[in-house]
């Protein structure tokens, strides 16, 4: 029992770090990455073309990474941001789901054609990738090389992924229960013991944070407290 407790206690931490948001206001250093506070968020399920990145566009050059750069930048200016925590890139960032004004950026940049979905981590962004190439929005109206091409090319031209400087300190917090009516509609559970350890479970059909995947029965209720047999 006492191992038991001990292990809890050890992964515990962990599941909370997936379920926190942090708020605060941001500043855009390209398409998909900002600075809050002194964290510097990558955002989650999306690549944006880099901020020195250039496309082709009626046989001229295009400077689609500074306008990448400069639509993240009007979106979240003068917003409190909240950003859901999803998980830890290999430069240490802090990769979250950020909504400005109710809105997720994500799927803006998306939607305008300035950024790819990268289905492998997140499918929220595939159908809107997709209305995008529709419109030939964006970059879908040119001739670019995606964003992992431009980086393997140009490893200098990407954001230190140090945070040089801070700026207003952002602030945490744990993600409303259940029921309480309020959450972001991003909210991201990895697996039912990470919302369990969020007080967010069970989770019910239609609420934040709920997905088929984890509701095993197909009730509509994920998370159920453990039965005894």
């Amino acid at each position: 029992m006492r191992i038991a407790l001990f292990i809890l206690a050890i992964i515990a931490p962990t599941q909370l770090a997936h379920a926190q948001v942090m708020y605060g206001t941001g500043t855009a250093l390209d398409g998909d990455t900002l600075d809050i506070g002194q964290e510097r968020v990558r955002l989650f399920g999306i690549d944006a073309v880099e901020a020195k990145q250039t496309c082709t566009r009626d046989n001229a050059e295009w400077a689609c990474g500074d306008e990448a750069k400069q639509l993240l930048a009007e979106l979240i200016a003068g917003q409190s941001l909240q950003c859901q925590h999803m998980d830890r890139d290999q430069f240490s960032r802090m990769v979250a789901v950020c909504n400005a004004g109710g809105r997720d950026v994500g799927k803006i940049m998306v939607d305008a054609g300035l950024a790819i979905a990268l289905p492998q981590f997140s499918s929220a962004y595939v159908e809107i990738e997709e209305h995008a190439r529709n419109r030939k929005a964006g970059i879908w109206n040119s001739t670019f090389a995606t964003p992992s091409e431009f980086r393997a090319a140009n490893p200098h031209a990407i954001p230190s992924p140090k945070n040089p400087k801070a700026l207003a300190a952002p602030r945490y917090a744990r993600q409303p229960q259940a029921g309480s009516g309020g959450g972001p509609s991003g909210v991201f559970y990895r697996n039912c013991n990470a919302a369990r350890a969020a007080g967010a479970a069970p989770l019910y059909r239609g609420q934040p944070g709920y997905r088929p995947d984890m509701d095993g029965d197909n009730d509509g209720v994920a998370c159920e407290p453990y039965r005894r047999r």
